[in-house]
């Protein structure tokens, strides 16, 4: 299906349902150059902008066909090429493929790719049925519309195209390209150590040097140093502010980078932006109340609550001296939800960010480039981000939920699910890290060793969460060839029975079709029936 104008628009503003042409708003369809921007003014409080395109004779698909969608921020295990499902919302992009990818030969395939470019200014679903598709452009602030007054607001920039005689897997790569023109990539590769899969925030100054020591010298002979990541735990109250300081296990947090640095570490650190007082009344730190959006949670439209961030970057960075931040709970502190519990609407009704000026996409944007702003070079991974709204100002996003160091089953499902679906976007809008690979005595080696060995080999980053006594001389000899393929994400691997499983066993590495097998002798352990 070639782009083209939609044949109907509808616009939702508070109290009414209009057409595009009704009174007191309009929509303008910029055409040019195979890209359309959404461009709408309204005087009411701006909703919704529904376009429908039905199918013409030439664009309809008369073979068996599965369709594949985003998801609106990590995987949980449920990314997959699926049927045709005409209540399905597909954050972002979504495309239609005929054959398998299991097939080599490509002659007779045909991918259809519809999408927004990142970094739009309206939260964006689309959905797919056998008449046509309809894309869903969510301008609300909040769960009320937005108040653009004068301002006419450029929703987002829809991206068709046809890919012939290729692989699902190549179209996909070539389209978010195309969706992510500039990525934002580190001046050199990222990866190393994250201590959350084997300690769970019960970490100590003196452990995290010595995790420092360990992964430095299991990267001995690499040029290019690793980093090492100080997970959850660090701050005086877990997952909460403030983050000022460190709690009595880390009393000097300034020092400990410093420490890193002269082990041969890049220091890097966890931290929860948008928090203060988690799960209760008892705030951590007095701020003014006009800063909440929730009892607990801040509003990262208000303009002191992003120099708060601002603040809390600097110190992290310039101060401190981390040259890594992760940030978390980052989209769940705004939505309070996780991304599997949302089946359309990202934000629920009936409630407004401070600023009702601005959509809910602008409001995120504006959050993500303050931290990119304020943090003097270091690298940036989203963790519970939105890709298409940190594509270009991340240089790394966690593109799946949590792995585990204690159940395999969970680093099956969420690991490998999402290092499959969401290779397209590496290197395209961020490094795509699937997560780490938890060792810490509880899983069988043989099972881990097979995510370690995928995932090093991906060309995405690579992180290791490893307690440094549990791995024997194999082990270690394993996670030094890993580290010497994570240092450099040279390589290319390509899952090929992803459009028949969520957990594809046959793959391309470099060339060369390979088969890893994710399941132990008793298979899953999904169905835990009671005793």
């Amino acid at each position: 299906m070639k782009l083209r104008t939609p044949d109907l628009t509808t616009l939702y503003v508070d109290g009414a349902v209009l057409c595009a042409d009704a009174p007191g708003v309009s929509v303008e369809y910029a055409l040019r150059d195979g890209e359309m921007g959404v461009l709408v003014r309204s005087e009411k409080p701006l909703r919704y902008v529904r376009a429908r395109w039905n199918f013409r004779a030439d664009e309809m698909r008369d073979e068996p066909v599965k369709v594949l969608g985003d998801a609106w921020e990590r995987g949980y295990g449920n990314l997959a090429w699926d049927t045709v499902h005409p209540e399905r919302c597909m954050p972002w992009y979504m495309a239609v493929s005929n054959g398998s990818d299991r097939n080599p030969d490509c002659t007779g395939r045909l991918t259809e790719c519809m999408g927004v470019k990142v970094l739009p200014n309206s939260l964006c679903f689309w959905q797919h049925d056998t008449a046509g598709v309809t894309l869903w452009l969510d301008t609300r602030c909040g769960g009320e519309g937005v108040s653009l007054g004068d301002r006419t607001l450029n929703c987002a920039t829809v991206v068709f195209r046809e890919y012939k005689n290729v692989s699902a897997f190549a179209a996909l790569c070539d389209f978010c390209g195309v969706l992510s023109p500039a990525p934002l990539t580190a001046d050199h590769v990222v990866y190393g150590s994250n201590n959350w899969y084997y300690a769970y925030g019960k970490s100590s100054h003196d452990e995290i040097l010595a995790d420092a020591r360990f992964v430095k010298e299991l990267c001995k002979d690499n040029e290019n140093a690793p980093y090492m990541v100080i997970d959850d735990g660090w701050s005086p109250n877990p997952t909460d502010a403030p983050w000022d300081r460190g709690n009595d296990r880390f009393p000097d947090m300034k020092g400990l980078a410093e420490e890193m640095t002269k082990i041969g570490v890049r220091p890097g650190i966890w931290v929860r932006y948008l928090i203060n007082g988690k799960d209760d009344s008892n705030r951590k730190v007095e701020l003014p109340e006009e800063w909440y959006r929730s009892r607990t949670t801040l509003d990262p439209s208000h303009p002191e609550v992003l120099a708060y961030v601002a603040e809390i970057t600097e110190r992290l960075t310039a101060e401190w001296g981390y040259r890594l931040i992760k940030h978390d709970f980052s989209t769940f502190d705004m939505v309070d939800r996780w991304g599997f519990q949302i089946p359309d609407e990202l934000f629920r009704a009936g409630w407004h960010f401070y600023d009702r000026t601005k959509t809910s996409a602008e409001i995120i944007k504006n959050f993500y480039q303050t931290i990119k702003d304020h943090a003097n070079g270091a690298v940036i991974i989203g963790c519970n981000c939105i890709g298409h709204l940190c594509a270009g100002i991340h240089h790394l996003n966690r593109t799946g939920d949590d792995t585990s160091g204690f159940e395999w089953d969970r680093t099956r499902k969420m690991g490998v699910n999402t290092l499959a679906f969401r290779l397209p976007q590496n290197n395209h809008f961020f490094g795509a890290d699937a997560d780490c690979v938890g060792i810490m005595g509880k899983i069988d080696w043989s099972m881990n060793r097979r995510w370690l060995t995928a995932l090093s080999r991906s060309g995405s980053p690579l992180f290791v969460s490893c307690h440094p006594k549990v791995p024997d001389e194999a082990a270690l000899a394993d996670l030094r060839e890993a580290f010497r393929y994570g240092e450099t994400q040279a390589d290319t691997l390509i899952p090929l029975d992803w459009m028949e499983t969520t957990t594809p066993t046959h793959w391309l590495l470099n060339g060369e079709e390979i088969e890893i097998n994710w399941y132990p002798t008793a298979g899953t352990e999904s169905y835990v029936p009671q005793v």
